[in-house]
């Protein structure tokens, strides 16, 4: 049989020149709409990854799990609980469908819609404990950006988590509807829920 000869031109045609995650969603017209948090939500192009899996030592120096993706972070966050604990090949594929799903709900582009979730579900104000003389009181303050996004990642995981738990539905699909209510600031989202819930909690505590 004859071989075919491609050009070089041809080739170089079918390769991908931007970084799209899972090969479809693209990282270029991502905007943080929140200024305090821009340095702490990796999504720049620059942080564009095909996979979020990319083997970083994001835990080796304090504030350099800043610079880790967000999608990746979202994915570290859903291996939880012992019997999850390092399956990140798992967390991946669920954080693949999740974003299917999340395009269907919403037709925009999903890490947009993880970001603004993100923005929305850290509390800006917690309270913490001041001890005086054995008698400990509870003083509100004020939340770091750092904190805000761990938080925000760590309470949409949680509560995709508990309500997937012994139902029907699969943990891609809570995942989906927990991401697009904190986005949009329902109050059907669990994280949204505990936010308000801290900030009023601090509130009190002033």
């Amino acid at each position: 049989p004859r071989s075919r000869v491609v050009s070089s031109g041809a080739m170089a045609g079918t390769f991908a020149t931007e970084v799209k995650l899972f090969g479809k969603w693209s990282f270029e017209d991502v905007e943080i709409r929140d200024i305090s948090l821009e340095d702490y939500i990796a999504v720049k192009p620059k942080y564009a990854q095909f996979l979020p899996h990319s083997c970083g030592r994001w835990q080796k120096k304090r504030f350099r799990k800043a610079y880790c993706p967000i999608v990746e972070r979202l994915v570290c966050a859903l291996m939880r609980f012992g019997r999850n604990n390092g399956k990140k090949l798992m967390a991946l594929r669920i954080v693949k469908h999740t974003f299917e799903i999340m395009h269907l709900l919403t037709d925009l582009n999903p890490v947009q819609v993880l970001v603004e979730a993100v923005i929305n579900c850290g509390p800006r104000e917690d309270s913490t404990r001041v001890g005086g003389g054995g008698a400990v009181r509870r003083q509100a303050c004020d939340v770091s950006p750092l904190r805000r996004v761990n938080q925000a990642i760590f309470l949409i995981a949680t509560g995709a988590r508990e309500a997937a738990f012994r139902n029907i539905k699969t943990i891609a699909e809570c995942l989906a509807d927990e991401i697009v209510n904190a986005a949009k600031g329902s109050s059907n989202s669990y994280a949204i829920k505990k936010k308000d819930e801290i900030e009023r909690v601090a509130k009190s505590n002033r």
